[in-house]
């Protein structure tokens, strides 16, 4: 049974033929057999998804690896855990990733990460794109979300917006329920919740101008206190930051 409904693919048919520009790439991780050490519970549905979307444009394919049996990939390029999806153009990696199914409002994280991938940008500002440039240090980006928040997907374009603008920066989207050992570790309780370089964090859908200054603290280009500033100037767009509730399950 199709996940997508018929108005909904034909809708998203005409959105990727007006905006795709080179062909994309998903490289997806899964695991058919399950195993006592490795167990997916999301795996079939999530590969489901991708290939829906992929059959609505020749400019999108879908690359299947077993977490298990294709080890040596998935070590390379760092998957850890599934279902796992990495959004590629030209086999290029550019440091951006699913992990836990891409459905309800993610299904739109999605979309857009696959956009911005074959466009080869995002729509960051000239500002950020210039403070980006001159980050040297690995940036890893955690953005925990759940399908039922609304505000999570621009958390999530965001992190993959500065993952595309930096080789250095890696992005991934981590599905909080899916995880429920990560959503703990992490102090998840609300999301969209961002972690910068494990000791960093911001809960909500910031501003762009926020989620820099927040990534540059996780590298040391900015203080505490300078990051407490823009807070402060900030004001009503602090206000405006709203996040959805989230109850971590036992592990």
């Amino acid at each position: 049974m199709a996940l997508l409904s018929d108005r909904d693919r034909e809708f998203l048919r005409n959105h990727l033929e007006q905006t795709l520009v080179e062909p994309v790439k998903l490289v997806f991780f899964t695991q058919t057999v399950v195993t006592e050490s490795v167990t997916c519970q999301y795996c079939q549905e999530t590969e489901q998804i991708l290939r829906e979307v992929a059959d609505l444009s020749d400019k999108i394919s879908v690359q299947v690896y077993n977490f298990v049996t294709d080890k040596e990939v998935a070590q390379r390029y760092g998957i850890d855990k599934i279902p796992a999806t990495i959004v590629m153009r030209d086999g290029v990696d550019y440091g951006v990733r699913f992990f836990g199914i891409p459905s309800g409002y993610e299904f739109t994280s999605l979309v857009e990460a696959i956009i911005d991938v074959s466009r080869g940008r995002s729509d960051l500002s000239p500002s950020t794109l210039e403070l980006l440039s001159a980050i040297q240090d690995p940036v890893h980006i955690q953005v925990f979300v759940t399908p039922t928040c609304p505000y999570c997907p621009t958390a999530v374009r965001m992190a993959h917006s500065l993952a595309l603008a930096n080789d250095k920066i890696r992005a991934d989207m981590i599905e909080a329920i899916e995880f429920p050992h990560l959503a703990n570790k992490y102090n998840v309780y609300g999301v969209p919740r961002t972690i910068f370089n494990e000791d960093t964090d911001l809960e909500g859908a910031a501003p762009e101008a926020l989620f820099v200054a927040k990534l540059l603290q996780s590298v040391g280009m900015l203080s505490e206190e300078e990051v407490d500033k823009i807070i402060q100037d900030m004001g009503a767009e602090m206000e405006a930051i709203q996040t959805e509730e989230f109850i971590p399950e036992d592990e």
